[in-house]
């Protein structure tokens, strides 16, 4: 059974999340794709949705971890799976919800690692090319790091959504919250260069979606930058920069908000800049700071090791 032949319950679930719960639709394409698997483990046990026992969920994650998952995907995959139970058991559908004694899955806390302010200089200094795709990649970068934005975020910017005279944008994030962020004058005049001189050149005579009209971002095709796009332009970046770890859209947002908060912006302006729904899910970024702080002072002051 393959995600796009998800059983008629896995529908009715997936469209109760985008209608009554206003998840966003890239939340809704990972759970598709993560029960499309659980059903086609289920399938395998001559089981469903339907008829499935708390001993298949557990046969499921134990199949999960021996194929090599790592347990933030575990973790992922189950809640997907309670969700969709938790509906059906609320729904009717069933007597019973059979992840209900399930236990969840230990995730490590990870902390991110942003990069040094050096790092992040070398990073936007690689689009150096005044052609259309240098220009655009060093405005996407620009973007990225100045407002903190998600990858997804950037990539659905519409012309209307920027405001170049004020220097804010308008992102929609997780379940199309909206939020308005300001950017600095280096990525304004990043994106206007962009703007005024290499996505004309991008603009093909046949627009082949009407959501590509608007869009900020353009691929050399005239459509819009897909993340999976996005992430290789980043990645490149991160390579030219002489960057050793890989790099990712993600660590430039962790970036941004470390490097406000090292420079002393309020947490809680930092959390609306992000759009977090709780202050605790910004407070990782006071970690960082504090680690940063303390390498610092073992490797600077005298006595710190006495």
């Amino acid at each position: 059974m393959s995600p796009s032949t998800l059983s008629l319950e896995a529908e009715n679930f997936l469209r109760w999340l985008a209608i009554e719960r206003g998840r966003a639709q890239n939340t809704i394409a990972s759970y598709r794709r993560d029960l499309g698997r659980y059903e086609d483990f289920l399938g395998e046990r001559d089981a469903t949705l339907l008829s499935c026992s708390e001993s298949d969920v557990e046969m499921f994650l134990q199949a999960l971890q021996k194929d090599g998952q790592s347990p933030a995907s575990t973790a992922r995959r189950l809640a997907a799976v309670r969700m969709c139970h938790g509906y059906l058991f609320s729904e009717g559908l069933r007597g019973d919800n059979p992840t209900s004694m399930i236990e969840g899955v230990r995730v490590p806390a990870g902390v991110p690692k942003p990069l040094l302010l050096s790092e992040v200089e070398s990073l936007l200094a690689t689009a150096t090319g005044d052609d259309s795709l240098s220009l655009r990649d060093r405005a996407l970068l620009e973007m990225l790091y100045a407002t903190g934005a998600r990858i997804s975020e950037a990539c659905d910017l519409n012309l209307d959504d920027v405001d170049m005279s004020n220097r804010i944008v308008r992102l929609f994030g997780k379940g199309a919250k909206e939020r308005v962020v300001p950017f600095g004058r280096l990525a304004h005049d990043h994106l206007r260069a962009y703007l005024d001189s290499a996505r004309p050149l991008l603009t093909p005579d046949t627009w082949g979606r009407s959501t590509d009209r608007e869009a900020v971002f353009l691929t050399n095709r005239g459509r819009r930058l897909n993340r999976q796009k996005a992430w290789s332009i980043v990645r490149d970046a991160g390579r030219k920069a002489g960057i050793s770890r890989e790099l990712s859209p993600h660590v430039l947002r962790h970036s941004c908000a470390t490097h406000m908060l090292e420079h002393g912006a309020d947490l809680r302006i930092v959390q609306e800049m992000l759009g977090h729904a709780t202050i605790s899910t910004t407070q990782i970024y006071t970690k960082v700071s504090q680690e940063r702080l303390w390498n610092v002072y073992r490797q600077a002051h005298p006595r710190a090791q006495s």
